[in-house]
């Protein structure tokens, strides 16, 4: 990576990980200045946005809606802009979850069974048994997701579901431990044993600090076997491949009681501060922060210049 050329870092946006993004943003220009980078915070609330004069390199961290779906993505290729992390297609494939899992099936990924609920003309309740999942399929950060272990729990969770779009991803649920694996250039990074200290791994274990939750306990390298290890770092990259993400993404993933691995999603703007996931799998792996991030703009520039 040129160290001369000055990259924007585009952080925020308009969607409910406007906060979280800003972290993310923070860190990363603090990382790439102490690397020796030209860098320029840019806080992103929507499509009319400025770039500094010279930006030779958008790193983008605009977790969720408009950052991580695509919309961006398009806007900066339409500028012939270079911009780190997944393309337009891949973005918007990876973000809508129904889409991905179609993906994932067509690629013979390990995935949890699936329905998805048209809700457009009432709601109703899918035809799978309890215990299920109920995500809405286009947002991040776990919103609006529902462990349903009884059967009068169904329609409110349904319902909740039914404020962010009309057709609902059902998943079977699968009791286990949640993992991650983030996935640079093509090589999958050491695992990450999520603990959730109460619950399941939702907004408030995530983000604590955002809104007093109890918070979660973190493991990496994750505290599992050699073909366990393989087997799951494996599903990751499958995913990874079958979404088509480039440079780089960090995939979530619940390893049942027989240590079988079921890929949930993959994140193609993952949490990029120093203590975030992907950043500590990298550390694990000999990579510290900044040069994480040089990593990945360098990858990026690489793919797209």
């Amino acid at each position: 990576m040129n160290l001369e050329l000055p990259i924007a870092v585009l952080m925020g946006g308009p969607g409910s990980e406007r906060q979280v993004s800003i972290a993310s943003g923070n860190a990363v220009v603090k990382a790439l200045r102490d690397k020796g980078c030209i860098v320029e915070p840019v806080d992103v609330s929507g499509p009319d946005f400025t770039l500094p004069a010279g930006t030779a390199l958008c790193f983008n961290v605009i977790h969720g809606t408009f950052g991580e779906d695509g919309t961006l993505q398009k806007i900066l290729e339409a500028q012939g802009m270079p911009y780190t992390g997944a393309g337009v297609e891949s973005s918007r494939v990876a973000f809508d979850k129904n889409l991905a899992k179609e993906k994932f099936i067509a690629a013979g990924v390990p995935t949890p069974l699936a329905e998805i609920v048209d809700v457009s003309e009432g709601l109703c309740l899918p035809e799978m048994p309890v215990p299920f999942v109920v995500k809405p399929p286009r947002e991040g950060s776990s919103v609006g997701v529902h462990i349903v272990l009884r059967l009068e729990d169904a329609m409110a969770a349904m319902e909740d579901a039914a404020r962010y779009g009309n057709d609902i991803l059902v998943e079977q649920y699968i009791a286990g431990k949640e993992l991650t694996v983030g996935v640079l250039d093509g090589e999958a990074l050491p695992i990450v044993h999520i603990a959730p200290r109460s619950g399941f791994y939702d907004m408030s274990n995530k983000y604590p600090w955002m809104n007093g939750g109890d918070g979660s306990d973190y493991y990496c390298p994750a505290d599992l076997d050699e073909e366990t290890t393989r087997a799951v770092q494996e599903a990751a990259v499958a995913a990874h491949k079958a979404l088509g993400v480039e440079v780089y993404s960090r995939v979530d993933i619940l390893l049942d009681a027989d240590n079988r691995p079921f890929v949930l999603e993959a994140n193609t703007i993952p949490g990029m501060t120093e203590t975030s996931l992907l950043p500590k799998a990298a550390a694990a792996k000999g990579i510290p922060f900044g040069d994480l991030c040089l990593r990945i703009a360098d990858i990026s520039v690489k793919l797209r210049s």
